[in-house]
């Protein structure tokens, strides 16, 4: 009785410890500013872009440590450019980048000390977070950094309870997570010392540890030791912000909320069953075809109409997106990709004021789009034809003062009924987003 006693004193020490957490004045200035971004590129890319088959591919193959280490040794992205992936994002009119830094396989893409597996000990040579750190600082363009809370390579890490990477050949058969926090700890202490200023850290992984999304139980096997690990990070950099793709509402001391390739409040991927929050800013993740890393055989590119679609959902829905792009091993992302991106940031130029700095959850999302906030402006985002003269929003309570297409000013007329406020307007099917702008009282 009294050694339950004792756990139960800790283990409510721990949670008062975690509910501590008050973030600074750099810190809440930071989410906000996150929040006003709306548009970030995601880096999927490392030595698992080699075999053209994803970033999962040591898992997915049953690949050896040992034969899975030699990769580094043709790992040689002489194409890189750290200039031209700056260059492109802001070219597409995304406000930031999140970078992987080290992956599920373990291989770090910096000039660490504490991993042989890392990009120094390629042909390669040079350190790709500083490189891409360097242009960001350059060009003004903020820099996250996604950081893998599991490995399927080292032996510290508990792999004996974890869903992947038991096929990797291990020889141990229980891990050391004493000494595995204190690796990440390390790594971390270098991403954050050496490499000026980091926006935040986007955690991945914490999933391994629990039983699949949907259950109901999803407590994990493991105590990651998320207080020391996010108090670290915010005693190094305290502007930086801290998110978790585990799939769940958000942790003591995380200070934005994620979604993996769903839009706040679907669940089409099978992976969103939480709710989004309404206290701290929500970023979506999402790909660009299929897959996050390089896949040579996956050629379903999502089209310009369906990335500014996601982008309208997401801001629509209070969240940002973040477009994730997986480069070839050579380091050069693929036209595919770059055609998109530029054609989006064409969109962007003429309709960011739209997006930029608005708040979504005007009204719940309809079939026929979604509404943008600033301030006494409203932007209405017609995405599909509903095939009639006009489209409601439901529960507006709202007097408005203008209405008029945001592209050339002319006048729409409304009218307020009991089932909402009718605007007077269609969609012209060639068109990707016919927007209107309400001004209101």
């Amino acid at each position: 009785m009294k050694r339950i006693l004792i756990i139960c004193l800790l283990a409510l020490a721990t949670q008062h410890l975690q509910a501590q957490y008050t973030p600074t004045k750099e810190n809440l200035a930071a989410r906000k500013e996150f929040e006003a971004m709306r548009f970030g590129l995601f880096i999927h890319w490392g030595p698992f872009s080699i075999p053209g088959s994803g970033e999962w591919v040591m898992n997915n193959r049953n690949i050896k440590v040992k034969d899975y280490t030699r990769l580094k040794d043709f790992f040689n992205p002489i194409a890189f450019d750290a200039k031209a992936y700056v260059s492109l994002a802001k070219k597409a009119g995304m406000k930031y980048i999140t970078l992987i830094t080290r992956h599920h396989d373990g291989f770090s893409m910096w000039d660490t000390k504490y991993s042989d597996f890392n990009i120094m000990n390629t042909p390669y040579k040079k350190d790709i977070v500083k490189l891409l750190a360097d242009e960001c600082h350059k060009q003004d363009i903020k820099l996250f950094l996604y950081y893998s809370l599991l490995d399927w390579r080292r032996e510290d890490y508990p792999h004996e309870t974890g869903k992947t990477g038991q096929k990797t050949g291990r020889v141990g058969k229980k891990g050391d997570y004493a000494a595995y926090l204190q690796f990440m700890k390390n790594q971390l202490t270098e991403l954050l010392t050496n490499y000026g200023k980091i926006s935040g850290i986007w955690f991945d992984g914490h999933w391994d540890q629990t039983a699949p999304e949907g259950e109901k139980d999803r407590s994990s096997r493991i105590d990651w030791k998320y207080d020391e690990i996010y108090t670290l990070i915010h005693k190094l950099q305290p502007w930086a912000l801290i998110g978790n793709n585990h799939h769940l509402s958000p942790f003591a001391g995380e200070d934005f909320q994620m979604f993996e390739k769903d839009l706040p409040g679907e669940n089409k991927a099978g992976l969103s069953f939480q709710e989004a929050s309404d206290q701290l800013p929500v970023e979506t993740c999402e790909t660009m075809n299929d897959s996050w890393g390089f896949n040579l055989t996956d050629n379903k590119y999502k089209s310009e109409k369906q990335v500014i679609h996601y982008l309208i959902g997401a801001a629509g829905r209070n969240a940002n997106l973040l477009l994730n792009v997986g480069p070839m091993p050579n380091g050069k992302i693929q036209e595919e990709f770059v055609d998109t991106l530029e054609a989006t940031g064409k969109w962007m130029a003429k309709y960011g004021e739209t997006i930029y700095g608005t708040t979504g959850n005007v009204i719940k999302p309809q079939k026929w789009g979604l509404i943008t906030r600033k301030d006494k402006v409203l932007y209405v985002h017609i995405l599909n034809d509903m095939g009639a003269d006009h489209i409601i929003l439901p529960d507006f309570n709202h007097k408005i003062k203008n209405a008029v297409t945001f592209d050339n000013g002319t006048k729409i007329q409304y009218k307020q009924e009991a089932d909402g406020l009718h605007l007077f307007v269609k969609k012209e099917p060639a068109t990707i987003d016919k927007i209107i702008k309400l001004e209101i009282q």
